[in-house]
């Protein structure tokens, strides 16, 4: 047994009491609360780094506060793909704040917990897969 952060485990709470179609809304609703990307960051992909395993064009930033030490991540995604913008809200608000160590220890599949295999194709749960582990690259670069 693994322990998420505390707002990862309300997002994976939620979807386990949805059922059927109801999660890939709830993942659709989500994806409207992904956080715009700062003023800073804006127009400058350059200095994102893009997940390549991704079949949607997905750029992660990772924002490394300097007194705790602790993680804010940024995502450009178009907005034509909301369930992948779905899946960055839910690994934004979900590790927003916590600790590389914290990052870390996500298990890479923790997704089946929510369900989404039952309502989503392989190759999407494979993105989200991938953002995570992208994610862990960039903090464990940066470590």
């Amino acid at each position: 047994m693994y322990e998420l952060p505390s707002r990862l485990q309300e997002i994976v709470e939620d979807f386990s009491y949805c059922e059927g179609q109801e999660k890939l809304e709830y993942l659709l609703e989500l994806s409207e609360t992904l956080r715009p990307l700062p003023d800073w960051l804006q127009g400058k992909r350059g200095d994102m780094d893009e997940v390549h395993e991704c079949m949607t064009p997905v750029f992660v930033f990772v924002e490394r506060e300097d007194e705790s030490g602790n993680l804010h991540f940024h995502f450009d995604i178009p907005p034509e793909a909301p369930t992948v913008s779905g899946f960055a809200a839910i690994l934004q608000q979900g590790l927003d704040n916590t600790t590389p160590e914290i990052v870390l220890g996500i298990p890479d599949m923790f997704y089946r917990d929510m369900g989404l295999q039952t309502v989503l194709s392989g190759q999407r749960l494979n993105g989200m897969t991938a953002m995570l582990a992208h994610m862990k690259r960039l903090v464990a670069g940066s470590h």
